[in-house]
């Protein structure tokens, strides 16, 4: 097997969602933009496919219509190591769609993402089940995960 790509339906808009996402991540570019002919189905001239790496990693869009929208049971999953890292992303990718709770936003394309500080398996996989327990605790009543809230809970303090 060469590789497996996820591959994103949207329903006329992938063009601005690629531009968007390719904009936000270091090492990421359009690689190949396909559009539809005088056979449709799409209007003639209209981004039909995109390939596209955000941080190096391969995915396509597709303008499909609107038959099928994104739900929460597929996100992306953006490891940070700061608080700065996730500050950035949060507000570039929550801008115009939802936040939600525990590190999960929806873009304003539909898209869920989770923003999650690598600190944080650290801190809810703790060997001392209290210190766990206490981060585990103070994560589910943030939506923006703060790391520094979350060392501090699991400290006790």
């Amino acid at each position: 097997m060469k590789s497996i790509t996820p591959f994103l339906w949207f329903d006329s808009n992938a063009e601005e969602a690629v531009s968007f996402y390719t904009s936000l991540f270091p090492n990421s570019k359009i690689v190949k933009t396909s559009r539809w002919g005088d056979a449709g189905p799409g209007p003639k001239g209209q981004v039909m496919t995109m390939e596209f790496e955000l941080d190096g990693r391969r995915f396509m869009a597709l303008n499909g219509g609107p038959q099928f929208k994104f739900t929460e049971a597929v996100s992306f999953f953006v490891s940070c190591e700061t608080q700065e890292e996730i500050d950035y992303f949060w507000e570039k990718l929550s801008a115009g769609g939802s936040e939600s709770r525990c590190g999960w936003i929806k873009d304003k394309f539909g898209l869920s993402w989770q923003i999650i500080p690598t600190a944080l398996p650290r801190l809810l996989g703790d060997k001392d089940p209290a210190r766990a327990t206490r981060a585990m605790q103070a994560m589910m009543k943030m939506s923006r995960i703060d790391v520094a809230a979350l060392e501090k809970a699991a400290a006790g303090a």
